[in-house]
């Protein structure tokens, strides 16, 4: 163990009787994928390593889908949120950015928990916002960070298709490491994960498998041998592969995590919680100030639309008072017109003072009718200007809000232009120089070993990968097409794999793996799937070398 006791953590014994110490860096920055059947201990060897790194003062982000993690708050301060009542803050996605802040910026560790969300859309919106901004504020700040994913199969299938947030989680996986940003990957089903995030992991924890979907998975990963071994293990133990040393695949017993165990089946015995530690209150209330003031702008943009509707409803009533009214001053003009006329007079009215009483009458009501319509049209004008006012204020927050979403979706833009302008890898030029430099011929010297020997060497080394290429259409070529598919590696892989072995062979996965520039875990499981096709066969317990007819195929192709 280094002399930093907080760069490396103890996590179980192998089953030679050694303590098995993983490095802090490699595990906070890594790709690892943790796997196992319900009950065999994934959860727990999650845990267990989580407690590790808190317990060294390291942060991390867990994404809790079945509630089961609450437990580490029994020895920890951590902000559990999510969008149950026992949750320490409930939130939603317009919190990402402050979770990312604390988690990042101010050394806070968090569960978020999302099994609690009704609509799975917002808990699927959480996630993406909350690991997208980790990912963006990790490009500056380059602070060693862990993302622990349960059930990572739900978000990236091997067989469906992969959303916006299964998109972003290999995006971590793949271009992560660079900014100092990991991902722990968690699942029961090996078979439904997407084989790149597999075979990208440089760090991988098999637990106990039984159906044989998953075992498959196991033996093209790390060895056909191994996937039988896995259905056998206890609970707790697994077999551990990593990239970052030379030890071979190890059989570990995990150790028991410390803290309440919430993921426990239930039993008959009384379910007692333990006292949890929490948060300082003035974190929490800075989350709560969010909300509220989203609440009241929610609410304070109800007020505005029930004004509103009010209104229009008041406008509406006097608009049929005012047609009532005019309707009554037209029929009261009409009889009075009437009435004035004298040929009307005569015929409707006796001559004398009571007509002309009459006509009086109806002319005052007139008079007051129209006085009534006045008013009210001056009343309905108010009111609509009164409207006019509010639709233009309502107008004027559209407008803004409308420029706050351009502004927003530029922003987003420039933000994918630069994270597409990033060169993934760096290319690697190949200087030019022949055959002889680069040690692939022979010199034309005196030798003192044999001739046939020598001869069989010359041969060898004349083979290199332009031969292999020239067999894509025989079936050699079909053969490392169907191992390039089952391996998750390019054919392209394939062929510089055979072109290093005719150079010199036999070697072992580790020494393929840095002379083709691949994960020793990726290069393995292409070997696994050439020897199925017959291309490799073993030499000793863990080299490999051609087969007799495939080497013979390729020496004839390169004479031709």
């Amino acid at each position: 163990m280094s002399d930093d006791t907080q760069r490396e953590i103890l996590v179980g014994e192998t089953d030679a009787g050694d303590d098995l110490w993983l490095p802090v860096v490699e595990l906070l920055t890594g790709r690892g994928f943790v796997t196992g059947k319900s009950g065999s201990g994934k959860s727990n060897t999650a845990s267990v390593i989580a407690e590790e790194l808190l317990e060294a003062g390291f942060p991390l982000l867990i994404v809790d889908t079945d509630g089961e993690y609450y437990g580490l708050k029994e020895e920890y301060e951590m902000l559990h949120a999510g969008a149950d009542e026992e949750c320490d803050i409930q939130i939603g996605p317009e919190h990402a950015e402050q979770m990312a802040e604390l988690a990042l910026e101010e050394n806070v560790p968090i569960i978020l928990d999302v099994s609690g969300y009704l609509d799975e859309e917002v808990a699927d919106e959480l996630l993406r916002k909350v690991a997208r901004q980790l990912f963006v504020k990790e490009k500056k700040l380059k602070k060693p960070f862990l993302l622990v994913v349960e059930e990572v199969h739900e978000y990236i299938p091997e067989g469906g298709g992969v959303g916006e947030t299964g998109k972003l989680l290999i995006k971590i996986g793949k271009r992560g490491r660079k900014h100092g940003l990991g991902i722990l990957g968690i699942s029961q089903r090996p078979a439904d994960v997407k084989k790149d995030f597999i075979t990208q992991a440089n760090w991988l924890v098999w637990h106990r498998l039984t159906w044989n979907n998953d075992t498959k998975v196991v033996g093209r990963i790390i060895d056909t041998e191994y996937s039988e071994l896995v259905s056998d293990l206890d609970d707790g133990q697994a077999f551990v592969q990593t990239d970052w040393d030379e030890a071979d695949v190890r059989k570990v017993q995990f150790r028991r995590k410390r803290t309440f165990d919430a993921g426990a089946t239930p039993g008959l015995d009384d379910f007692e919680r333990p006292d949890l530690k929490s948060v300082s209150d003035s974190l929490v209330g800075d989350l709560e100030k969010i909300s509220e003031r989203k609440e009241r702008e929610q609410d304070r943009v109800l007020e505005l639309e029930n004004e509103l509707e009010k209104k229009e409803k008041r406008i509406e009533t006097l608009e049929d008072e005012l047609e009532s009214a005019r309707d009554v001053s037209s029929a009261a003009k009409q009889m009075a017109d009437a009435l004035t006329r004298p040929e009307t007079i005569q015929t409707q009215l006796p001559e004398g003072g009571p007509g002309g009483e009459d006509v009086r009458q109806l002319h005052e009501e007139i008079v007051d009718l129209e006085e009534e319509r006045d008013e009210l049209e001056a009343e309905l004008e108010e009111y609509e200007e009164y409207a006019a006012r509010l639709e233009d204020k309502l107008e004027s927050r559209s407008e803004t809000i409308d420029r706050l979403r351009e502004e927003n979706e530029r922003l987003r833009e420039r933000v994918r232009d630069l994270e597409d302008g990033e060169d993934d890898e760096e290319t690697i030029i190949e200087v030019g120089g022949d055959s002889l430099e680069f040690g692939y011929t022979w010199p034309n010297e005196e030798s003192d070993e044999d001739d046939e020997v020598v001869e069989a060497e010359r041969d060898r080394s004349t083979i290199d990968e332009s031969h292999v290429k020239a067999m894509a259409s025989s079936p050699l070529g079909d053969r490392l097409e169907r191992a390039s598919e089952q391996s998750q590696c390019t054919v392209e892989t394939a062929r510089r794999v055979l072109a290093v072995l005719a150079r010199d062979e036999p070697l072992d996965a580790e020494s393929i793996a840095s002379r083709v520039d691949r994960s020793t875990v990726a290069v393995q499981g292409l070997l696994s799937e050439l020897r199925t096709e017959s291309v490799l066969d073993r030499q000793g317990e863990r080299s490999y070398a051609l087969a007799d007819e495939v080497r013979s195929d390729l020496l004839s192709t390169a004479e031709e």
